[in-house]
């Protein structure tokens, strides 16, 4: 498991608000959230590193 890293994040009312919600929406926590969010934004920009569960482009055939 790799270690996190912590930083303050400022972020104006309404937008935690809906952040908030969303979370209890899905059943997590607000950092939760953020973290989902952060990594699926760098999954789709294609921008994170791979995980061990995805196969390289080569065995795909």
């Amino acid at each position: 498991m790799s270690k996190k890293k912590n930083f303050v994040l400022r972020i104006d009312e309404k937008t935690y608000a809906a952040i908030e919600k969303w979370a209890a929406d899905e059943f997590r926590s607000v950092n939760g959230q953020l973290e989902w969010i952060i990594s699926k934004a760098l999954k789709d920009a294609g921008r994170s590193k791979k995980t061990h569960d995805e196969k390289p482009k080569d065995e795909d055939a």
